[in-house]
C-alpha cells in the first residue's frame, strides 16, 4: 500500500483593526469546532490588521474492492 502526503485545505481570515481580541478569538473557535479548521499562520501588522490562515485536512477515499 502507498502513503501519501497529506493534502491540506487552507482558508484565510481577515480582521480589520478595530476588532477584538475576543471577537476573533470567537469567531476562529466556531470554525474550529464545526468545521474542522486549526490554526495554521497568524499575521499581525502594524497597523493593527490580523490576517489568520486556517487548514483542515483533505481526507480521500480510497477503493477497496
Amino acid at each position: 500500500m502507498q502513503q501519501r502526503a497529506a493534502t491540506w485545505e487552507y482558508r484565510e481570515f481577515a480582521f480589520p483593526r478595530g476588532t477584538t481580541r475576543e471577537a476573533a478569538r470567537l469567531m476562529l473557535t466556531g470554525a474550529a469546532e464545526t468545521e474542522h479548521w486549526e490554526l495554521d499562520r497568524l499575521q499581525l501588522w502594524p497597523d493593527g490588521r490580523r490576517v489568520v490562515r486556517m487548514r483542515r485536512k483533505v481526507y480521500r477515499v480510497m477503493r477497496t474492492a
